[in-house]
């Protein structure tokens, strides 16, 4: 009997905008080339375009894997190992997820993927993706000490064409832009006469000049943050000084979401660049007099506490009239934050919803009215579905620090073989010492543990749906805002 071909499916990735988008088509070609010749049928093909092998978190890997478990295909082919990613621990990751659905890897340069081939061509991977890096600070910190632009262009300069020099193209250069100039004079005279930046943004978007990115002009936009050196008025090229390197990037390998932090004084690169200056000295000094006066009075107080509390609605409303974010406006109330920030050039919707009236509405329109079979269904199959997410992480969790525990009883036991068998005891003592602290460390996570939870909590589910607590569906609305989706 005739065995059906193997289901094949396709993945494919270039890294950044300076990579042809033809790249994708290209190796998705290349791939189907090889199905064919090994008699393969290809059943998708999912791709990710300028993004960076540096994380999991891309679209396409993503609904490859939402696939994986559901048991489309048995063989998953791109052009090489470090398309799927570069890191060592996300490759090795996704092998053993789809090793444990029975799916293969095979990619056009390397073969079929193992454990030891990822061993090896990932450490590799991960050592270039860290020199890449390293090489690139370090060419972005030449330029910026020649006065070169090292990143993205500021407002109120343009950036020039490359110039030829030794037979090659240099780039970098910028000249001020004198439109744009005199807008960033007007702004730091306006903060100086203690006109505040919410009222520069209004007037710049009542007369029509366009903002930064050629949108409306906002508060942020203009005050930005003094600490870390952005928005116009903390804008330090404006007085002829060009300063990089202030800010640190990195990214969340839980979340994959990008991180700023400061840099010491020590790694910040600071050049004097006067062809680049806006205004004077003295005007500078001025601004910065004001946002010294108009420092927050809890100043003391860590930042973390001085954060606005969240309600219950937080985050999912916009506005009914131009589709931005309806935040607290008041004590009492929530309104259009664009309306308040950019003024009426951006929207004109000035309405004011009670704390109290917005959540009794809709509470009692999810109470009464949202009782619908279907919904429930839905429902109760998305809150399984994140439940079993849960346990299923808590529990590869529990697994992992349970390995670790035993591997580190295994050493511990060696030393003291050791020990036993003639070797010094001084030679071995600080590595017992720090295996007994780890030992003890592993077995008080386990302990603390929460109990697993039912894989199937449809009961709970039900049962908290009968008391009326999460019933679904479309709420009543009030006329002036909607609530957002939060899928």
């Amino acid at each position: 009997m005739t065995q059906p071909p193997l289901r094949v499916a396709i993945y494919a990735r270039f890294s950044t905008d300076k990579q042809r988008d033809a790249s994708i088509e290209d190796q998705v070609d290349s791939c189907r080339e090889l199905a064919a010749r090994e008699g393969w049928e290809v059943v998708a093909t999912y791709h990710d375009r300028a993004t960076s092998g540096a994380s999991m978190f891309r679209p396409g890997i993503e609904a490859l894997q939402r696939d994986a478990k559901a048991g489309r295909f048995e063989i998953v082919l791109a052009e090489a190992m470090d398309r799927l990613s570069r890191k060592l621990a996300d490759i090795a990751k996704f092998h053993e997820r789809m090793d444990h659905q029975g799916i293969e890897i095979h990619t056009l340069t390397e073969g079929k993927v193992d454990a030891m081939l990822i061993g090896m061509k990932g450490t590799m991977n991960q050592i270039l993706l860290r020199d890449i890096g390293i090489k690139t600070h370090r060419g972005q910190k030449g330029r910026v000490r020649a006065g070169k632009l090292a990143g993205g262009n500021a407002y109120g300069y343009d950036v020039l064409p490359g110039i030829s020099v030794n037979g090659k193209l240099e780039h970098g250069d910028r000249a001020v832009n004198r439109i744009e100039a005199e807008v960033v004079r007007r702004i730091f005279e306006d903060y100086a006469q203690g006109i505040s930046a919410g009222k520069i943004a209004e007037a710049l978007n009542l007369e029509k000049i366009p903002g930064p990115r050629g949108g409306f002009w906002g508060t942020s936009t203009i005050l930005g943050n003094r600490e870390r050196g952005t928005g116009i008025l903390n804008n330090e090229l404006y007085v002829g000084r060009l300063v990089w390197n202030r800010l640190h990037y990195s990214k969340d390998p839980d979340t994959g979401k990008r991180n700023s932090r400061q840099n010491s004084e020590d790694r910040v690169t600071s050049v004097a660049v006067p062809h680049l200056r806006i205004i004077d000295d003295a005007l500078w000094d001025q601004v910065k007099a004001r946002q010294r006066a108009m420092k927050t009075k809890n100043s003391d107080v860590p930042i973390w506490d001085r954060r606005r509390p969240k309600f219950l609605f937080s985050g999912l409303m916009t506005c009914g009239c131009c589709g931005g974010g309806f935040s607290k406006v008041s004590k009492g109330g929530f309104g259009c934050s664009t309306a308040r920030k950019k003024g009426a050039a951006a929207c004109t919707n000035m309405a004011v919803i009670k704390q109290k009236d917005l959540e009794g509405r809709v509470l009692s329109a999810l109470e009464h009215h949202l009782m619908d079979e279907e919904a429930v269904r839905i429902f109760c199959e998305e809150y399984a579905a994140e439940r079993n997410r849960l346990q299923a992480t808590r529990a590869a969790g529990q697994a992992e620090l349970k390995r670790e525990l035993k591997q580190v009883s295994t050493d511990h036991k060696k030393l003291v073989d050791a020990i036993i068998a003639g070797v010094p005891a001084e030679q071995v003592k600080d590595r017992m010492i720090e295996l007994d602290a780890r030992r003890k460390d592993l077995e008080r996570q386990l302990s603390t543990s929460p109990a697993p939870e039912p894989d199937h909590p449809r009961a709970e589910c039900a049962r908290q749906l009968g008391l009326g607590r999460w019933p679904l569906e479309k709420a009543a609305q009030p006329k002036h805002f909607r609530l957002r989706s939060s899928r």
